[in-house]
């Protein structure tokens, strides 16, 4: 059965491919295509994905190069600038600021005002905007949010909270029932990064929070402050786990498990080993982060990769056709299935395999979060910022009373690292 759905979804990518490519009638030549999808399960995908297109168009001779993500990584600058292909993948954000600075990717905002994508792929616009312009297009992402242990909540009489005071008057009921409100392990400081990323986006907004992540606001402002002093509030009155800082994320996982914590913020890898850890869909739960400054429209957290034309490619007209079917809602419901990447759509019109959490997701990412995308505070600022000021975030959750010396330190940091 599995094998006839997922040929019929193919065959209706075609048909719906086949309609935006009559304009592209004719495509000729040579496609050179980079990935860095070297892992079985998302190279399958690609390469699938691309025979797919190779249909579309035979008189196209398309070249696939797959290399290992962590070798394209050292590659990626050299071949852009030398010998580019024509199509390559790589990450939103910050992540591709340095080859968009450096006249290395094209510019495809006029793939951006084309009705469809326009319209369908409105929330990760931002992701792949500097400078008012769009340098490629996203192929798939995650939702983060808070999963929660609902038969908790029940038994204490809680209720999902859509404010941060929401929140905190529950961490209060869960820490009088004797337990932690929000388990986390910051030993590889990451996970305070998220803790970061939504506190700052509640209370200031997603512009704001990337002009933090690009240097361009002191980490002493008044509003990185406010940011800090709500996070301060969860500190003081306990609501994390103890001992934190020990624990890497996967370790930190039991205490929910247990029942000894109620709330874990994390992205939606973390729902496979809670469920291999025996918790069901009736005791897990998701909901978006809960607003704190009303003033501001809700972002939310996304890790989004990415396709790109390289600025030297010499097959534009098919690369920018490629890019097409690729975020094409039929294309996008099938690659980001279960049995392939088991992630979500980009497209606002694909559907969603029959799963809780991507679910919720994928709502959430392309109905109810018109604020923007960010990619994670290690992907959205600069790779030495970054870890300088994780290492911050998580000193400030063991000692809150230091928070003036800590955001003095990160901004001498800011000082030295933008220059």
């Amino acid at each position: 059965m599995r094998s006839i759905l997922k040929a019929a979804l193919f065959a209706a990518a075609a048909t719906a491919a086949l309609t935006t490519a009559s304009a592209a009638a004719g495509l000729s030549g040579n496609l050179k295509i980079f990935l860095d999808t070297s892992n079985p399960a998302p190279r399958a995908t690609m390469e699938k994905m691309i025979a797919d297109f190779q249909k579309l168009h035979p008189d196209l001779d398309i070249e696939t190069t797959v290399i290992d993500r962590e070798e394209y990584k050292t590659q990626i600058r050299n071949f852009l600038t030398a010998n580019p292909p024509d199509v390559n993948t790589w990450y939103a954000a910050n992540r591709m600021r340095p080859y968009v600075e450096a006249g290395l990717f094209e510019d495809v905002s006029d793939l951006w005002r084309e009705r469809d994508i326009a319209r369908n792929l409105v929330s990760t616009k931002g992701a792949m905007t500097i400078d008012g312009k769009q340098w490629g297009v996203p192929y798939t992402y995650y939702q983060w949010g808070v999963y929660y242990r609902k038969d908790i909540y029940e038994e204490l009489g809680l209720d999902e909270p859509e404010t941060f005071e929401e929140f905190k008057a529950n961490c209060r009921a869960i820490l009088d029932s004797g337990r932690a409100c929000v388990t986390i392990g910051t030993k590889f400081l990451w996970t305070a990064g998220g803790w970061f990323d939504y506190l700052n986006m509640r209370t200031n907004g997603f512009d704001f929070h990337m002009d933090l992540a690009a240097g361009e606001v002191a980490w002493t402002d008044p509003r990185v402050r406010r940011t800090f002093m709500n996070w301060k509030d969860l500190i003081d009155m306990g609501a994390f786990i103890d001992n934190h800082q020990t624990y890497s994320w996967q370790e930190a996982l039991p205490f929910m498990v247990n029942g000894d914590a109620v709330h874990y913020l994390m992205g939606n890898f973390a729902v496979a080993p809670l469920r291999d850890a025996g918790l069901t869909d009736d005791q897990l739960d998701f909901y978006q982060f809960p607003v704190i400054n009303p003033n501001v429209e809700l972002a939310e957290d996304a890790p989004t990769d990415t396709f790109h034309i390289p600025a030297k490619a010499a097959n534009k007209e098919a690369a920018r056709e490629f890019l097409r079917f690729v975020v094409s809602a039929d294309v996008q419901t099938e690659i980001n299935n279960g049995a392939n990447l088991g992630q979500l759509p980009v497209n606002a019109k694909s559907s969603v395999d029959n799963d809780k959490f991507l679910n919720k997701g994928f709502r959430m990412l392309s109905s109810n979060s018109p604020g923007g995308v960010a990619q994670f505070w290690d992907r959205d600022a600069p790779a030495e910022m970054a870890k300088v000021s994780m290492e911050g975030f998580q000193e400030f959750m063991v000692k809150p009373g230091d928070l003036d010396r800590i955001l003095r330190k990160l901004e001498r940091a800011r000082g030295r690292i933008y220059k």
